[in-house]
């Protein structure tokens, strides 16, 4: 494993961030392991050294943090662990129980920490900006929150970058806990993030986490143009469709694969080496389902690639609305 900072933190945390979308409940997403098909994952990243662990209040509402708490308090000391955890989306029917308001932030820490069976997330963050909350009111939560100890750090995830820019600065004004990280949606075929936020973080010396680094597996090279997936996921993820399958997402496609048969790897090791060359990233967030994707991840770290190797993967893309920020 390799290790690095996160952001200007002196905080280390491994190059693969696991994400915990994939871990829940199968009443939430019929693709969704449940905690005993979900433990080996858990157990193999530790022994790999992965300490870095993403989810989300609202992943099977909830349910996927209480695994993540209960994997995490059987296979390693909750000192070596890296918490990270997201609030915005609803989380029951009730007109506050959503978005970055006051209240649903102190309501929802409070949650978040009960199903983490914890004392403190290490690295809590708005899962979306939300227009119908005054920024100062959410900047100056967040900044109680960690002033209580129950969170150490605090991130963000897709915005456009002029709102990300707005927080960054009223919060260094009023003197508020800053951001120090930034998970958007960003793979080889949505690059959108390369114009505006990533220089932005890169600038500001916020660490980027991207999410879906592999297009919700759309890079695993196992999809074309008349069979869009074989497995469930992909048959009935359309939050995947309403993404990807362009032409021209396709053409990424067909050089990602033409360049792992090259090098003897997967597609998705290719697509991985790729987002973990590029300027700004810390630590993708990854997903496996198999625990032969999630080695094969594993492995991508050690795969180097070149200028003209880079460069041959990017020159099919072609400019995309912008996705992600919903």
């Amino acid at each position: 494993m390799q290790w690095i900072n996160l952001g200007q933190t002196g905080l280390k945390v491994s190059r693969l961030c696991l994400g915990t979308m994939t871990y829940g409940s199968k009443k939430w997403r019929p693709w969704v392991l449940e905690e005993e098909e979900a433990r080996p994952f858990f157990r193999k990243a530790i022994e790999a050294g992965v300490n870095f662990f993403d989810t989300a209040d609202m992943y099977s509402v909830g349910v996927s943090e209480t695994i993540l708490g209960h994997a995490l308090g059987e296979y390693t000391r909750r000192d070596d662990a890296v918490i990270a955890t997201k609030v915005f989306y609803p989380m029951g029917p009730g007109l506050n129980d959503r978005g970055l308001s006051r209240k649903h932030i102190m309501q929802a820490i409070d949650a978040s920490l009960r199903r983490l069976s914890t004392e403190y997330i290490d690295l809590y963050q708005i899962h979306r900006f939300d227009p119908e909350t005054p920024i100062e009111e959410t900047l100056e939560a967040l900044h109680d929150v960690v002033k209580s100890g129950k969170a150490l750090y605090i991130g963000a995830s897709s915005m456009f970058a002029w709102q990300f820019a707005k927080m960054l600065d009223i919060a260094e004004r009023r003197g508020w806990t800053k951001f120090v990280t930034m998970q958007n949606h960003y793979n080889l075929v949505y690059r959108e993030e390369e114009r505006e936020m990533i220089p932005l973080c890169i600038d500001r010396g916020i660490g980027v986490i991207p999410w879906s680094p592999l297009a919700r597996g759309f890079l695993a090279g196992n999809r074309t143009r008349q069979q869009p997936g074989t497995t469930e996921r992909a048959q009935t993820d359309e939050f995947a469709h309403q993404m990807y399958y362009t032409d021209s997402d396709f053409d990424v496609v067909d050089r990602v694969v033409e360049l792992a048969k090259r090098r003897n790897v997967t597609p998705a090791q290719i697509a991985l080496a790729w987002i973990l060359h590029k300027p700004g990233v810390t630590a993708p967030i990854i997903g496996a389902s198999k625990m032969e994707q999630f080695e094969q991840s594993l492995a991508a770290l050690d795969i180097v690639l070149d200028a003209s190797e880079l460069q041959f993967l990017e020159e099919p893309y072609k400019p995309h609305a912008v996705l992600g920020h919903k």
